[in-house]
């Protein structure tokens, strides 16, 4: 389920792209917004409590790589705005997969060697699992994700997206790419403050975590 290896650029220089060229590009455009469309959905599809479920279970690191992608402390309300300003420039991929990143280890995990090319009896086996341990919302989510980012699975996941009485998502009203409405812009002063604040908690964690350590080792050589 992992991203497909990068295609190498063609050697050819001197021959103009033909029909079938041509052809080959809009087929290419037409599946990559098709895929964050369906990406789109599933942020959609997704209440606030199941992103902020999401949310509070990051660890720190995912946290504060959140906290950078969308500008601000993370928050169902901030999420969206900043995946609604942030289809086409990357940010709501990004943000899905940091928000995803345990349920798809955890799919990898319990896909075994399966995983880069499942099929879709294999991947409808462990799907209950998964989203009884990280709620069906974000499991569809990281399903989307997957597709996203062009993995080998894309095609089998997204009919699952599409069909699958359990996961298949809610039908939603077509909606451009970009937005209509610009959110306030952050305030980069407030930005530098909560990445302080991160910043801060991450190293009381760090000392507390060395202090437990110094007791243990400490207890032991009683």
């Amino acid at each position: 389920m992992c991203r497909s290896p990068e295609r190498q650029p063609s050697t050819s220089l001197s021959i103009p792209p033909g029909p079938q060229v041509a052809s080959c590009v809009v087929n290419q455009v037409k599946s990559r917004l098709q895929a964050l469309g369906l990406l789109d959905r599933a942020f959609a599809n997704a209440s606030d409590d199941d992103l902020q479920a999401a949310i509070d279970a990051l660890d720190d690191d995912h946290r504060e790589a959140l906290d950078e992608l969308i500008g601000a402390e993370a928050a169902p309300e901030v999420v969206r705005t900043a995946i609604a300003k942030g289809r086409l420039d990357g940010t709501m991929e990004s943000t899905a997969l940091v928000l995803t990143d345990a349920c798809l280890a955890d799919c990898i995990e319990q896909l075994g060697d399966h995983a880069d090319h499942p099929t879709t009896e294999q991947l409808q086996e462990v799907l209950p699992r998964l989203s009884e341990a990280h709620g069906k919302a974000i499991t569809q989510l990281m399903l989307a994700s997957t597709v996203a980012g062009e993995a080998p699975a894309s095609a089998i996941i997204r009919d699952l997206l599409k069909n699958d009485d359990e996961m298949k998502l809610p039908k939603a009203e077509p909606k451009p790419l970009s937005p209509i409405h610009q959110g306030p812009e952050v305030d980069p002063e407030e930005r530098a403050a909560v990445k302080a604040r991160r910043k801060e908690a991450k190293q009381r964690k760090q000392e507390e975590a060395r202090l437990r350590r110094e007791q243990a080792q400490a207890a032991k050589r009683r």
